[in-house]
């Protein structure tokens, strides 16, 4: 007489489903606690942008400098989508604070510092947020309005050499997107 068969249990395909479940759990509960944990953040960003403009005691003013765009002031998005917002902004923070022009106006200490800074937070938005992710769908992707603009500021600097005044701007500029990343993160801890 045989032997019974061990019997499997059926949840066999559960497993992967289940992982990829839990990974999403992770990943969103990563992006919750990002900004709770370091919470001095912004404030320490905007203390180095108000260091670096310590070389530049002259008054500056040039014809229609890019403003941060008042479509993403007022939103409803959802933690994911802060999230990604959030990341793209320092993204481009990043890649244009970190023009070798910047070297020539800013002083090096507190702008390395702030460029770690936002390397960080990079990294960590990064980690939070799936690969393939694609937080937003339309025409009002705010996505899009942000690569605007950071297109619009890389224009305005090359349309002023890159002067002191122009990154004075872009300073300025540079402080109403950290500003926007505090309420982004307010939203991310919903």
């Amino acid at each position: 007489m045989a032997a019974p068969a061990a019997t499997q249990p059926r949840h066999q395909h559960a497993a992967p489903a289940l992982l990829l479940l839990l990974t999403a759990l992770a990943s969103t509960l990563a992006c919750q606690h990002l900004w709770t944990h370091e919470d001095t953040f912004p404030a320490d960003a905007l203390r180095l942008l108000q260091d670096v403009a310590l070389g530049h005691t002259q008054p500056c003013h040039l014809p229609e400098p890019p403003l941060f765009p008042a479509t993403l002031l007022h939103n409803n998005l959802q933690p994911h989508q802060a999230a990604a917002t959030a990341l793209r902004i320092l993204q481009h923070l990043f890649h244009t604070l970190s023009s070798n022009s910047t070297r020539q106006h800013w002083p090096s200490q507190p702008r390395n510092h702030l460029l770690n800074k936002l390397q960080h937070h990079i990294h960590h938005l990064e980690q939070c947020l799936p690969d393939n992710a694609t937080p937003f769908k339309g025409p009002r992707n705010p996505l899009l309005a942000i690569n605007k603009y950071f297109r619009d500021i890389h224009l305005f600097l090359h349309a002023h050499n890159h002067s002191a005044c122009a990154w004075d701007h872009v300073r300025l500029e540079a402080r109403a997107s950290l500003q926007h990343l505090h309420n982004l993160a307010r939203t991310m801890r919903r």
